[in-house]
């Protein structure tokens, strides 16, 4: 009973930590959009780095984090050894990508788009390096049960990093208008854009030595052949984690190379801003994620586990069609998210989302693969679907500009979740309610097209009209649900239903 109270303990500091980090982290959004015009092409510049930043954190980390955990708790593994193998192991290959980073750097920040600004690319080298060897870091404090420290250094970067930006996007630059020689020594307003990555190299290198306690107590050295019995696991989770995060990065990646030219830039930056409030679904999926894995894999060893299965995917596809016409409900509110200049991108949003919510039921499609070990589907579905995506922003980019990337997003989250309930089928047969998840979907999709044609003029009376939409949609949610019971008993709703 302790261990369970621990576990749930642990479970509930780790969730919430990623879940207000990544909230925290959202509120850069405004502030990047509303100091940084769309027509100077920055924002396109932070989208476009940050997608090869998170492509090459998981070539860094190539999958050691997880093997970490696999090997460390192993009965015939030594997990001094272990740590410090891994550690050893992700900090070599990061050491190695920077001096390459740097070795290559005069040829390679042109070939990038970024040859004025160089240093762009030398510094987040360094700050995904650093990145790669902190994930090996906070993987050892939760092997060790620390969930407090974990939280604490999560927090400290973000607020930390949060708090510069403030100061270096907003306070700063007003203050340099009147006290230009003071301020001067600490802010040059021709940096710019660059800020947001000198000031992450700034909070990551400061977290990096927060961890001196646990980088002093490892003994270091490498077991080889640990090592070598460690790559023969993580390389198949190296491949999936590629395959993966290429199908949420790979537009963004392309688009400055089909369309190098300043314009392309600037609409990288509309779409990547337009794409942050699509985010919302996808922090709304990760919760309902972070709460059905464990679920599934709890409910494998139940004889009953099929049915349960079939009721969490269209309870998930419930959830997240009532989420997306709640954005899109008050979409005229949620668009002051970002600037003024960037609202011509809002028409990706629904697009976006909806490949979201595809991206959802594909991964929890994704679970009969995982139950029977036949994991290497995984790749192929992730493969096929990130081909497709590639193969749309080639084609139609260059004529359609972002939106093709929006609907390269859309088809290749399609696919991939077409085929994992097509091949599940033979291997894992669920019979999903799928009368009932057509009902949803299309009625959905009927009140969404209700949200476009009707336009009353005014924010307010849209906004009033959609809600209404809305609670028609929660009406045939409690009917078909039979939640009445339920919501008879609640304080409020209860005398409304009454």
């Amino acid at each position: 009973m302790a261990n369970l109270k621990s576990l749930a303990k642990d479970t509930v500091i780790y969730g919430f930590t990623g879940m207000i980090g990544r909230f925290l982290n959202y509120l850069l959004v405004p502030l990047y959009t509303a100091k940084i015009s769309a027509a100077s092409g920055g924002y396109g510049i932070i989208t476009n780095i940050y997608s090869y930043v998170a492509l090459i954190i998981i070539i860094l980390t190539f999958g050691m984090e997880t093997t970490f955990f696999r090997f460390s708790n192993k009965d015939d593994e030594n997990p001094r050894d272990v740590i410090s193998t891994s550690l050893m192991a992700v900090t070599g290959v990061s050491a190695l990508f920077v001096l390459l980073i740097f070795i290559t750097l005069p040829w390679l920040a042109p070939a990038m788009g970024y040859a004025d600004h160089p240093s762009y690319i030398s510094v987040m080298a360094i700050v995904v390096s650093l990145d790669a060897v902190q994930s090996i870091l906070y993987a050892y404090l939760r092997y060790q049960h620390k969930p407090i420290k974990f939280a604490t250094l999560k927090f400290a970067f973000i607020i930390l990093n949060i708090l510069l930006n403030l100061i270096y996007f907003l306070w700063l630059p007003e203050l340099y208008k009147s006290h230009p020689d003071v301020i001067g020594k600490i802010y040059d307003p021709s940096i710019g854009v660059g800020y947001a990555f000198y000031l992450n190299l700034v909070c990551t290198g400061l977290v990096t030595l927060l961890f001196w306690k646990e980088l002093t107590s490892i003994k270091y050295h490498i077991d080889w052949a640990l090592l070598k019995r460690m790559l023969s696991y993580t390389w198949p989770l190296l491949l999936l984690g590629i395959v993966g995060i290429l199908n949420q990065t790979a537009d963004k990646i392309l688009y400055p190379i089909i369309d190098p030219t300043p314009n392309g830039r600037v609409q990288l930056g509309i779409y990547g801003a337009a794409c942050k409030i699509a985010m919302i679904m996808a922090i709304i999926t990760n919760a309902f994620r972070w709460a059905y894995e464990p679920f599934v894999f709890g409910k494998s060893r139940d004889k009953d586990n099929r049915e349960a299965y079939s009721a969490a995917m269209k309870y998930f596809i419930i959830f997240t069609c009532l989420a997306f016409l709640m954005v899109m409900a008050w979409i005229d509110l949620l668009k002051y998210i970002i600037g003024r200049d960037y609202w011509d991108g809002l028409k990706v949003v629904p697009i976006v989302m909806a490949a979201e919510i595809m991206m959802g039921i594909y991964f929890n499609l994704s679970f009969w693969y995982k139950l029977t070990d036949k994991t290497i589907w995984g790749a192929v579905f992730s493969f096929i679907g990130c081909a497709v995506l590639v193969a749309i922003n080639f084609i139609f980019v260059p004529k359609f500009g972002y939106m093709a990337c929006a609907w390269g997003g859309f088809a290749g989250y399609g696919i991939s979740m077409v085929l994992c309930y097509i091949i599940g089928r033979k291997y894992y047969p669920i019979d999903y309610p799928l009368k009932d998840i057509a009902t949803y979907v299309l009625l959905t999709a009927a009140i969404f097209v209700a949200y476009m044609i009707v336009d009353f003029g005014t924010n307010w009376a849209n906004i009033t009209f959609r809600t209404l939409l809305l609670l028609v949609f929660f009406a045939v949610l409690v009917k078909m649900e039979h939640l009445q019971p339920m919501l008879k008993k609640l304080p409020v709703v209860g005398k409304l239903i009454k």
